[in-house]
């Protein structure tokens, strides 16, 4: 028994040393619990949506206000005309689009059915499952109070309302072209990561640091040395994941092939800088582990991968525009389903290449610290 309470004396001592095992072991319940909690939702309301209204009389600004006391959607954008809307949907900025004919207050004077068009972006298949649902319910809603103040008319039967649904991108809503896509930045993020935040702490554990250290190379010619290999490495899952989605899965890919392996170039930058950045901070490969767990986690939960961004509080939204993966996402799903290109896309592109110069530099400076001790 003595043998034992000593044994746990020491476990528990350990334990206590090791401030960042204790962060990582009090914090993570913590965070999943909350991520979990808050992102997990299958109920998509707020969904983005442009307008094109060109009746602009009371009857179309009657049926916008449905639409938003439904609480599925925000008129975040109104275009001048149809290209417009294009854009807006093209870059992802929109999720719904909603456009009224010039004779729609006219046909409805008329009593006969006025007809508007919502364009869902069906890429994110809960999205548009979630948005065609709503706006076929608010048809059906409308028409059914404008037939009651009708009681009597003779062509009371026919529907006030023509509301019909243009699903892009993806109109069969096969669920396998919103997750493969994903699940390819998932394979990325999680192999390059685990495998770099390694690297450094790997050669403390086993003694060849040192040799690392009397060799000329500067801490910036040795982290590069540590991560080029791997951008190798993710450009080979990349393509094998590609050919995978397209022969089993069927998946589509309506872009071009060389846009995507550019810009899937600063996505292995980011992450192996987050990777490498992980390793100049753990003591061992255990801390390393962990550390990286905890930054996949929300990279899963939170970039739009298995639940819309749509759907989280503004804090988590907000909170996801700063993990890599969430911009990737845009950029894989935007080339492979929409055909879109660098003109939609440079703004994702160009936070992943900040990212990473912001990592790589700190990891050099990091390992500075470390060779001075």
């Amino acid at each position: 028994m003595n043998r034992l309470r000593a044994m746990l004396r020491k476990e528990f001592a350990q334990m206590w040393r090791d401030r960042m095992l204790l962060g990582v072991m009090v914090v993570l319940p913590i965070v999943q619990l909350l991520l979990l909690g808050f992102a997990v939702r299958t109920e998509v309301k707020h969904l983005p949506t442009v307008v094109f209204d060109q009746c602009r009389e009371e009857a179309s600004r009657e049926l916008l206000d449905t639409f938003v006391g439904t609480g599925y959607y925000e008129m975040t954008y109104v275009a001048t005309s149809f290209a417009q809307v294009e854009d807006y949907i093209a870059s992802g900025k929109a999720k719904v689009g909603i456009v009224f004919p010039p004779d729609f207050a006219r046909r409805l004077d008329r009593h006969e059915p006025a007809q508007l068009q919502v364009i869902v972006d069906a890429s994110d298949t809960m999205a548009a499952s979630s948005a065609i649902s709503t706006a076929q319910l608010v048809g059906q809603l409308k028409s059914q109070e404008i037939l009651a103040e009708r009681i009597g008319v003779g062509d009371a039967a026919a529907l006030p309302y023509d509301i019909r649904i243009r699903p892009w991108y993806n109109p069969d809503f096969v669920s396998d072209y919103n997750l493969i896509p994903g699940i390819m930045g998932v394979v990325i993020t999680m192999t390059l990561i685990m495998l770099t935040s390694m690297a450094i702490v790997r050669e403390k554990e086993q003694g060849t640091l040192e040799q690392l250290l009397v060799t000329p190379l500067r801490p910036s010619e040795l982290i590069l040395g540590k991560i080029a290999p791997y951008i190798v490495v993710g450009y080979m899952q990349i393509t094998v994941a590609l050919l995978v989605g397209r022969w089993i899965f069927e998946i589509p890919f309506a872009g071009h092939v060389l846009t995507l392996y550019l810009l899937t170039l600063p996505f292995i930058l980011a992450s192996l800088g987050l990777g490498i950045g992980i390793s100049t901070v753990a003591k061992n490969q255990m801390q390393a582990m962990q550390m990286s767990f905890f930054v996949l986690l929300p990279s899963v939960l939170l970039s739009g991968f298995m639940f819309p961004r749509e759907a989280m509080p503004s804090f988590f939204y907000y909170l996801s525009t700063v993990i890599p993966m969430t911009h990737y996402l845009q950029i894989i799903r935007g080339i492979m389903l929409k055909g879109i290109g660098w003109s939609y896309l440079w703004q994702p592109t160009l936070f992943l290449l900040a990212f990473a110069a912001v990592m790589l530099t700190f990891s050099v400076q990091r390992f500075r610290r470390i060779l001075t001790r």
